[in-house]
């Protein structure tokens, strides 16, 4: 099939040049995106007198019927037969409508066409991965809800130090989900103006009406140097930075329900439907979905960088470097949707096992913070008291006590201002409950933080 842009080559693309150079096979995921942003052009083409009415409907017309085949599976994408979806398209259009296809493409490039599509698909799905990241963050909410008194060890360089709630720990993930939520929106303002009008790079001379046409789209904008409406992908390299920064944090949950389900802790245990076994060992329940879930983070990674690179030694305006933008990200995307999917149900069905958590927390010393608090509240200095309580926790772990099962004449030995009420001090729940400071894990403080994004969550369904 002819290239659209024959005329000033005399010979054939050489094959192995026209399979490196092609894109459709990626790029075709955009099919709707292209024919919306098409559609939109042809009307404006028609407004504006710059083709034939009647050639502007019947574009759109045109462009209707193919829309329906393709989601049909009646067309098929090949590097043989088109170069990109932006080509498909139109040889498809002019295929059916004869000439009036051929006007589509006036004041227009596909430089400028890529860019809005590209647009239009990070649009879509950017509302479609926020959904995603809202409906784990609603199962985060429903687990803290049923474990606001569970208690369990609070760690730091993963050695038990002081005890929280597991409401309190699941309620630290839902604020890094809440600020994912954020980024993706940020995403949306950055890429909310019309790149489509800046043609190759210059502009056009045909009167057109590029307002007109951001209306028909969306956008609240049209980019303002046609320089840079082509060349631009900060919005792609935002989504990606977005998404890596998500998918740090789905790694990071990942890792704790691997060690949580483990042996060693055995805080949880996953529903068989989101586990798997071993090939060999028929005792074994494999935390694979967390396991790949913290492998394909470095994935996205990849995919950042990518775009980082490629976008980092290119003059302006278009390039055909930029072509690559395309893999990399369509990649992010499927992988942190995936990766979501899979996620939430899997959080949904495991089983908490309280009693194990309480006991790490009994094993501890985590309550020796408090007891040296109890002591500054008596008037000790608290390097004083921190001393103090230090040589108790060596004297239980020469005893084998804990400082729940101390003696209380151990306790006067080391410092007399300690009295009865010491043990009430150093229940694990007294010290969870009594840490009502903003942002602590105190039952009331943390339904306080539970409300905050139940009321968020809120808000954002209503917007969409």
């Amino acid at each position: 099939m002819a290239k659209l842009w024959a005329g000033r080559f005399q010979k054939e693309t050489d094959r192995t040049v026209n399979d490196f150079n092609s894109s459709v096979m990626f790029d075709c995921r955009m099919y709707a995106e292209d024919i919306q942003g098409s559609m939109a052009h042809a009307a404006m083409l028609g407004r504006q007198g710059i083709i034939p009415k009647e050639d502007a409907e019947a574009i759109r017309e045109g462009l209707k019927g193919i829309l329906a085949d393709i989601e049909a599976g009646n067309i098929h994408f090949s590097p043989e037969a088109y170069e990109d979806i932006h080509m498909a398209n139109e040889q498809l259009l002019t295929e059916r409508i004869g000439d009036a296809g051929k006007r589509l493409h006036t004041a227009r490039s596909r430089n400028d066409q890529v860019a809005l599509d590209m647009r239009l698909y990070v649009r879509k799905q950017i509302g479609e991965l926020r959904g995603l990241v809202l409906e784990l963050m609603e199962v985060l909410c429903t687990l803290a809800e049923g474990n606001m008194e569970t208690v369990m060890p609070g760690y730091t360089h993963l050695q038990r130090a002081q005890p929280i709630t597991f409401a309190h720990h699941l309620m630290a993930y839902a604020n890094m989900l809440k600020r994912d939520v954020r980024r993706l929106e940020n995403c949306l303002d950055g890429l909310d103006e019309l790149p489509l009008g800046s043609g190759a790079l210059a502009g056009t001379t045909y009167p057109i009406d590029r307002e007109f046409v951001a209306g028909e789209l969306g956008f609240s904008a049209v980019m303002d140097n046609s320089l840079d409406g082509v060349s631009d992908r900060d919005y792609c390299i935002e989504l990606c930075s977005s998404l890596s920064i998500l998918m740090m944090h789905l790694s990071r949950l990942s890792e704790e329900v691997i060690l949580w389900c483990s042996w060693e802790f055995k805080f949880i245990e996953l529903d068989d439907a989101y586990s798997t076994g071993s090939s060999i060992m028929p005792q074994k329940k494999n935390p694979d979905v967390c396991e790949l879930i913290r492998g394909k983070t470095g994935r996205v990674y990849g995919d950042l960088q990518t775009l980082l690179t490629f976008m980092k030694g290119l003059p302006l305006a278009y390039n055909k470097d930029m072509q690559e933008d395309k893999e990399a990200v369509f990649d992010a995307i499927d992988t942190v949707k995936n990766c979501l999917k899979v996620f939430a149900p899997m959080l949904a069905t495991m089983t908490v096992l309280p009693a194990n958590m309480e006991l790490a927390a009994r094993k501890g010393f985590l309550n020796a913070t408090d007891c040296a608090d109890y002591l500054t509240k008596r008037g000790l200095p608290f390097r004083d008291a921190y001393k103090a309580v230090g040589t108790l926790v060596h004297v239980c772990m020469e005893t084998g006590n804990t400082l729940d099962t101390l003696p209380l004449e151990e306790y006067q030995k080391i410092c007399p201002a300690f009295e009865e009420d010491v043990y009430q001090a150093i229940d694990l729940m007294t010290c969870v409950k009594e840490r009502k400071s903003l942002g602590g894990p105190a039952p009331e403080e943390v339904a306080r933080q539970l409300g905050k994004i139940k009321a968020f969550l809120t808000k954002k369904e209503q917007e969409i």
